[in-house]
């Protein structure tokens, strides 16, 4: 195991900034993922803390030396590609060894090596199969063995499970998770599919155009995230937004919007109360808008609307229910399976003012994060 930390490091292609001094601090034995959309520049990092990329600007530290400028080959590091990387005229056997026969490995230390990752990985009994006879999951687990064998102190995963289909990348989910407590390797894993990073990771860093928006626990990236781009791309459902005003109504202060006057909690109440006036852009998840069947009581910053039903998009277990207003904005809410809405129905549900998410309409930042609130 080894801890990872990046110190303002800076990838440039020409003129161009990919990574903007960026710092990241890793755990021994974190499992960390990268999280963000196509372009963001985390498998340039990922590359960049491999040797496969040169670092441009700042300083990369593993268990406290410097590896900026080590090679690749010199540095206790495995990566796991998205596209697996296996050679097609070699035996699964032959894949798994490759790096441990190229370090000059004994013959005894190899067997026991491939033994080891064999039943770990459960492909037991695929030995001389070759890549094309085996299936996309078991070709991610060779991929996988063949980084484990070498005993690495950092691993590097690069959407390995995105060729995989829906089941088949549950079950690899479930299955790197077992591994990772297992092995306890230190894992940085790179992935777009939020619903990854949530399930597996211990933290997750999430990326925007090469900058670090937020770095947190997975629950406290969801329930309090730092930016409009956070709460916009953790989540699903996504957030519902709109536009809002912070205002009082009689002794009340909540946020007035063309969906109607929402109430605030006491403890966020008091803190706009000097706001009077200020833009919003208003945040609420599908999960925190209730409807009224479903509720026993009310509080009293909870907010009362009606919607019409414009959209039934059923999910299983649940279904999610899109409303618009008399004015025109649009409401997402989820209801169980029990409840029964048709379209052009007219429902009232409440909005839980605990549970409002208020973002700074000029810079984006969530006013509440931004006065230490949470």
């Amino acid at each position: 195991m080894a801890d990872v930390r990046l110190h303002n490091v800076t990838k440039l292609y020409s003129k161009h900034t990919v990574i903007e001094k960026l710092c990241l601090d890793i755990k021994h034995g974190e499992f960390l993922t990268l999280l963000g959309p196509s372009g963001c520049g985390k498998t340039t990092l990922l590359r960049m803390i491999a040797g496969l990329e040169e670092i441009d600007g700042g300083e990369l530290l593993i268990d406290g030396k410097n590896y900026t400028n080590v090679p690749a080959q010199h540095r206790k590091i495995a990566m796991v590609f998205q596209s697996y990387a296996l050679f097609p005229h070699m035996t699964v056997r032959s894949n798994i060894l490759f790096g441990l026969r190229i370090q000059n490995q004994s013959r005894a230390l190899m067997e026991e090596k491939l033994d080891w990752a064999m039943s770990m990985l459960h492909l037991c009994g695929l030995e001389n199969r070759l890549p094309r006879e085996i299936s996309g999951g078991q070709r991610q687990r060779v991929a996988l063995a063949r980084a484990l064998v070498l005993d690495p102190e950092v691993l590097l995963l690069d959407e390995p499970l995105s060729n995989l289909d829906a089941a088949l990348r549950e079950t690899a989910t479930d299955e790197l998770k077992r591994i990772h407590r297992q092995v306890g390797k230190t894992i940085i894993y790179v992935t777009h599919n939020q619903v990854e990073a949530m399930t597996m990771s211990g933290r997750i860093a999430l990326l925007n155009a090469g900058r670090l928006e937020q770095f947190g626990e997975p629950r406290i990236v969801y329930d309090h995230p730092k930016s409009v781009f956070a709460a916009k791309f953790i989540g699903s459902p996504a957030m519902n937004f709109f536009n809002g005003v912070i205002a009082e109504q009689g002794e009340s202060v909540g946020i007035a919007t063309d969906l109607g006057f929402l109430l605030l909690d006491k403890d966020r109440s008091t803190l706009v109360r000097a706001m009077i006036g200020k833009e919003v852009t208003v945040g609420i998840r599908p999960q925190n808008v209730s409807y009224t069947e479903h509720r026993a009581a009310r509080r009293f910053t909870d907010t009362c609307l009606e919607v019409t039903v414009e959209l039934i998009e059923t999910m299983g277990d649940r279904s999610l229910i899109v409303g618009k207003s008399d004015r025109g904005i649009i409401l997402r809410f989820l209801i169980t399976r029990e409840a029964n809405l048709v379209l052009d129905q007219k429902v009232k549900v409440f909005i839980d003012g605990r549970r409002l998410h208020l973002f700074d309409a000029d810079n984006q930042m969530n006013i509440f994060q931004a006065h230490n609130f949470y």
